[in-house]
C-alpha cells in the first residue's frame, strides 16, 4: 500500500499522520512531545490502540527513525519505499514560497535563509526535512506546505506595517501570520458544516492553543490575522508575549544588560501566560488557580480580553460577522474559555447555549438559535490539509 506521511514539527514536539494515498484515509498517527528533554515521550496510535513510551532526550532524527521502525513492526508499511511522499508543515515561506513546494537541494538552501522569519519553528522544520531526506529513498518527494502562503493575498492595508515602504519591500517585512494551514482548513470546514458557499461567509476563526491566532476571512480569503511578521505578535500565548510596543525591546536590553537576541528569546519562551502567571503556560493550570492566584487570574483575563478585542476589530473591519469558529487545543476542549470570550461579545449579539457548549460532543454549533452570530466548535486537522496539498502535487 502506498502512503503519504505528514510531519508537523514544532519547537519541542512532532505530530505525524500516515494517510493512504488514493483516498487520504488516515491509517496511523502519533506525537513526540517534550523533545530533547528527560521527559520526552513517543506516542503511537493505530486501530484504536494507543502506545506511549518515555524516551529520555529523544532527538528529532531518532524519533523519525523510531517512527519508521514502528510502522514496519506493525506491518503498516513493508519498507520505507511504501511512503511515496512526505508533506512538511513549514511556518514561514516569506514571499519567496507562495505555494506548496517540492524540496530540492537548491530551494532547501533558500528555505534555510528564511529561519529569521520564524526562528523557533523553521529551523526545526528544515531539520526534519533533511532527516527524512536521509532516511527515505532518494526519489521520495519531500513537499513543504507553508502556513504563510494562506495570508499572502491579504489586503495591503492589513499586511503592511507603518514602516518606510522601501524597507517593507526590500526586507520582505509584512504580516505572514501562522496557523494558516489550520485557518484555511477551518474556513472550508465551516462552510461545509453549515452547507454554505465559502465565498458568502464573513468568518472569524480562533486557533487557540499553546500558540494562538485569530483570522478574519471574507469571500473565501483572509483579510486580517493576529500574528504578524513572526509568530510573536498577537494574543498573549503560552510562552509568547504577543503584541507589544517595539520600544520595549531596546528598553529591556538596557535594563537587563542583554542582547536583542536574548530579549527576543525571553519574549518567545518566558513571557505570555507563563510569564504573567509565574506558574504555567497551560491554560488548564491557569484556570485551576484563578480563584486563589491573582497573577493567574490576570493572565487569564489578558488572554480573554485580547481575543475579544481582535474579534471586535475584525467585526468592524468586515462590516459584520456571520460565524465565529473555535478550534485547536484550547478552542476545541476548553468550554470555559469559549464561554468567557463569547461573554465579552454580548454587545455584538453573541449568545452561547450553555448545554451545547459544555455537554455537546464533536463538531457543533454552540450558540443559541437566536444568537446574532453563529458560534461553532470544529476540530482542526492540519495534517489532512497538508496531505491534500501533497496529493495535488504528485
Amino acid at each position: 500500500m502506498k502512503n503519504i506521511l505528514v510531519i508537523n514539527a514544532g519547537s519541542s514536539s512532532l505530530k505525524w499522520q500516515l494517510f493512504q494515498h488514493t483516498n487520504l484515509t488516515m491509517i496511523a498517527s502519533g506525537v513526540m512531545e517534550r523533545m530533547q528533554t528527560p521527559e520526552a515521550r513517543f506516542t503511537f496510535k493505530y486501530q484504536g490502540q494507543k502506545e506511549q513510551t518515555k524516551i529520555a532526550n529523544l532527538s528529532y532524527e531518532d524519533g523519525v527513525n523510531r517512527l519508521l521502525a514502528t510502522l514496519q513492526a506493525n506491518d503498516i508499511i513493508q519498507s520505507p519505499s511504501d511512503i511515496i511522499a512526505v508533506g512538511h508543515r513549514v511556518v514561514a515561506g516569506a514571499t519567496t514560497f507562495e505555494a506548496p513546494t517540492l524540496i530540492t537541494p537548491e530551494n532547501l538552501s533558500t528555505l534555510k535563509a528564511l529561519d529569521k522569519y520564524a526562528p523557533l519553528h523553521n529551523p526545526v522544520q528544515v531539520d526534519c526535512i533533511e532527516t527524512l531526506m536521509r532516511v527515505l529513498p532518494d526519489q521520495t518527494p519531500q513537499i513543504a506546505v507553508f502556513d504563510s502562503q494562506f495570508y499572502l493575498d491579504m489586503p495591503a492595508a492589513t499586511s503592511y506595517y507603518g514602516l518606510p515602504y522601501e524597507d517593507s519591500q526590500k526586507y520582505q517585512i509584512r504580516k505572514y501570520g501562522e496557523h494558516g494551514i489550520s485557518h484555511e482548513y477551518i474556513l472550508h470546514e465551516t462552510a461545509r458544516f453549515l452547507q454554505k458557499d465559502v465565498h458568502n461567509l464573513k468568518l472569524i476563526t480562533l486557533h487557540l492553543g499553546g500558540g494562538s491566532s485569530i483570522t478574519a476571512s471574507q469571500n473565501g480569503h483572509p483579510v486580517d490575522t493576529s500574528m504578524g511578521f513572526t509568530p510573536l505578535e498577537g494574543l498573549p500565548m503560552g510562552t509568547r508575549a504577543g503584541s507589544l510596543d517595539a520600544a520595549i525591546v531596546p528598553f529591556l536590553m538596557t535594563e537587563r544588560h542583554q542582547s536583542a537576541e536574548e530579549i527576543i528569546n525571553r519574549l518567545n519562551t518566558q513571557s505570555g501566560i507563563l510569564g504573567v502567571s509565574g506558574i504555567s503556560a497551560d491554560m488548564r493550570d491557569i484556570q485551576a488557580a484563578v480563584t486563589t492566584n491573582p497573577r493567574a487570574k490576570l493572565a487569564y483575563e489578558m488572554f480573554i480580553t485580547s481575543a475579544a478585542k481582535f474579534i471586535g476589530s475584525y467585526y468592524v473591519e468586515m462590516g459584520g460577522t456571520d460565524v465565529i469558529t473555535f478550534t485547536a487545543g484550547i478552542g476545541e476542549n476548553d468550554a470555559v474559555t469559549r464561554a468567557d470570550i463569547c461573554a465579552k461579545l454580548a454587545v455584538l449579539g453573541v449568545q452561547i447555549d450553555e448545554d451545547r457548549n459544555l455537554n455537546g460532543r464533536g463538531p457543533r454549533v454552540i450558540s443559541t438559535d437566536d444568537s446574532a452570530i453563529q458560534v461553532l466548535m470544529l476540530p482542526t486537522n492540519e495534517e489532512l490539509a497538508i496531505a491534500k496539498h501533497v496529493k495535488a502535487k504528485l
